[in-house]
């Protein structure tokens, strides 16, 4: 088998299979790219889990090829192995992450990428490329630091030492502790649920949150304000509201779609 996307009910499960333990080599890096590019465009998948099995999310790069590798190779490699995370960091939906058995290296980055991280009880992560001489190059120096705060990042890209599930939590590494058994079902029932929410509100809350992190709050507040107006303008705001003053709160079924004389440049792509 291959690494591939398993849709059902509007969940897409980004599977990673690279026996033993789903080593991030250039092919499975590309992989993973031409996946969250697909999620990101099929109207079937409203939300999407990154999930490596039940005994190992991602243990990091494959260092046999990377030791063959040179200054060049690497430099003509190092943006396009970006891109590939990049890639499922901008998928337009949410992104849970299961992780089971070790994250590390590339496997913890990847998992950066997603909007929520589940962990089994026995998992390891961190970012040890300090141990090879090296430091994080899919995107681990930015997103760590942005998710746990720089202190706490250098501490870990320093030491290169694994962090167990219960630290992990501690410091805001993962957002959840399950045991081991658990993990992909309550991911999958975290997806399950918001898949069945207004999509394109998701959508915005996602692009608004993440673009603001990256701009300041005077930029964000700009692209908040766009969203919220244009979401006025979509069926699912309709049908929630009016499901709301019939019924209460949480029983809207959502459709996920603007009216047919809406255009697509009237909110933020």
């Amino acid at each position: 088998m291959t690494s591939r996307l398993e849709v059902a009910d509007g969940v897409a499960t980004l599977r990673l299979d690279r026996p033993p333990l789903n080593a991030l080599d250039t092919a499975v890096q590309d992989r993973i790219r031409d996946l969250a590019l697909e999620a990101s465009s099929r109207d079937d998948v409203r939300t999407v889990i990154l999930y490596g099995g039940e005994k190992v999310f991602a243990a990091g790069a494959d260092i046999k090829q990377m030791q063959a590798m040179d200054h060049a190779d690497m430099t003509a490699r190092a943006r396009d192995l970006q891109d590939c995370f990049t890639a499922v960091a901008r998928i337009p939906k949410p992104v849970v992450a299961a992780l089971t058995g070790y994250a590390l290296g590339g496997g913890c980055e990847l998992a950066l990428c997603a909007d929520y991280r589940i962990a089994a009880e026995n998992v390891r992560l961190g970012q040890p490329e300090i141990l090879l001489g090296l430091i994080p190059g899919a995107g681990g120096t930015q997103r760590l630091a942005r998710l746990i705060g720089p202190s706490k990042a250098k501490d870990l890209i320093f030491t290169g030492r694994q962090v167990m599930a219960d630290e992990a939590l501690a410091l805001g590494l993962v957002d959840r502790v399950v045991p081991a058994p658990e993990v992909y079902r309550q991911a999958h029932a975290w997806a399950a649920r918001l898949a069945r929410g207004p999509a394109i509100a998701l959508r915005a809350a996602k692009e608004a949150v993440d673009a603001g992190v990256e701009q300041g709050l005077e930029a964000g507040l700009a692209i908040e304000r766009t969203w919220f107006a244009g979401l006025f303008a979509t069926e699912d705001r309709t049908v929630g509201m009016n499901s709301f003053l019939q019924e209460g709160p949480g029983k809207a079924v959502f459709a996920g779609r603007r009216p047919h004389d809406v255009r697509a440049g009237d909110a933020p792509s």
